[in-house]
């Protein structure tokens, strides 16, 4: 035990209820399109998007390292037709729950306050003039993109958007809710008005702030299993730090929650937060299967990079702005996990041309000995990696093994 009265979880068994609450201690197999599809995704409570497609885009390689029948086609129709997701902002951009989006309302209602201040300052207070311009041209003559607007604009010098005063209209009105993406063009967003895009979901009532604030730091802690307030915060990015540190104040002198220690990798405890019976619903977990998965680096469980080296030992930064040879690793490295354990990161990116998976190199973590069973794990993954990319030729690079 940590203190006289606090639960404490050891090391292996948090690993496995974070794992677990990010759908990665499971066999990551069954159905996944449809509401299947969309379970997983409410799971999660939201998928990053990124447009960085070395191997395949960041969304489509989140869901397929937890349903390895999944395929890009399945997410479309839950986007484009069905409405049941949309596109916003957490920590970045991500594909959201549809009925999350009353509790987005506080973000636009601030995300519009502050970006006018902002922006007027980045990008000039031109672009507030195209605001009603922006809406009207959309209201009249259907979706745009940023290429459909202001092509007789000048950009802006000297920042690194360099956006047109319409494109920052454009981008200013999707974060303050008025506009949504409708679909995206070779990932371009393209907007419409809201109420066509999300006619479902559109003017559902508001939440108000006490209930949004109690919803995204409940709905945070249940996907996190323990947490501290600065975490649940960061989770949905919805809330600022001290609205979420009033919220566990508040929730742990009713007893809604409890203080409970987390052992960490190096044997320390960290002093979290989570629901009252936690580690007995962590003690029933199962273990994870013996077998390998090449995971995203912007995958959720990753996305606290501090929290990953804590808990598993797993230092991890996407090097990009280190230039060689200062840099250990590849540009863009993949993240590998056994069971509950990241054991290594592997540099893979896809040639289509040849229709081959070519791997660089693989560095095991330190401890981490390559035998033939845990190669032929690897092998497999890969395989099936190459089969989700279409690159089904693997071809391994002269030394690629960084023992």
């Amino acid at each position: 035990m940590g203190g006289m009265s606090r639960p404490c979880l050891d090391n292996a068994t948090a690993r496995r209820l974070f794992l677990d609450r990010h759908a990665l201690i499971e066999p990551p197999t069954g159905p996944a399109r449809g509401v299947d599809l969309f379970a997983l995704i409410e799971r999660l409570g939201f998928v990053q998007l990124d447009s960085i497609n070395t191997v395949e885009r960041a969304h489509h390689m989140i869901l397929w390292s937890r349903r390895q029948s999944y395929r890009p086609k399945h997410l479309t129709p839950l986007l484009e037709r069905d409405r049941k997701l949309f596109e916003h902002w957490t920590h970045d951009a991500a594909i959201i729950p549809a009925a999350f989006r009353p509790y987005w309302y506080l973000r636009f209602r601030r995300d519009a306050r502050r970006i006018l201040d902002r922006w007027s300052n980045w990008h000039g207070a031109e672009f507030q003039d195209k605001v009603d311009d922006v809406l009207n041209h959309i209201r009249d003559g259907g979706p745009v993109g940023s290429g459909d607007v202001g092509t007789d604009e000048v950009r802006s010098r000297g920042g690194w958007w360099e956006w047109h005063p319409s494109k920052t209209a454009l981008e200013y009105l999707w974060r303050a809710g008025r506009i949504s993406v409708c679909h995206r063009r070779n990932f371009a967003k393209v907007y419409d008005l809201s109420e066509r895009v999300l006619p479902d979901h559109h003017a559902l009532p508001d939440p108000g702030e006490d209930q949004t604030i109690d919803w995204a730091c409940g709905a945070a802690l249940d996907r996190l299993g323990f947490a501290t307030s600065g975490e649940i915060a960061a989770f949905w990015d919805l809330i600022t730090p001290q609205e979420a540190k009033d919220w566990c104040d508040r929730s742990l002198k009713n007893g809604t929650i409890e203080e409970i220690d987390v052992e960490c990798v190096d044997g320390t405890l960290r002093r979290s937060l989570a629901y009252p019976g936690l580690a007995g619903t962590a003690a029933a977990i199962p273990e994870a299967p013996n077998r390998i998965r090449i995971l995203s680096p912007f995958d959720p469980a990753l996305r606290d990079r501090k929290r990953a080296e804590r808990l598993f030992g797993f230092f991890y930064r996407i090097e990009v702005f280190v230039p060689e040879p200062k840099r250990q690793y590849g540009y863009y490295v993949f993240p590998v996990m056994e069971r509950d354990r990241l054991i290594g990161r592997i540099d893979v990116k896809c040639d289509r041309a040849g229709s081959a998976l070519a791997v660089r190199a693989f560095w095991p973590e330190e401890g981490i000995g390559m035998g033939k069973g845990r190669l032929a794990r690897l092998d497999a993954e890969l395989a099936r990696l190459g089969q989700f990319t279409g690159c089904g030729d693997i071809r391994l690079a002269p030394g690629w093994l960084r023992q």
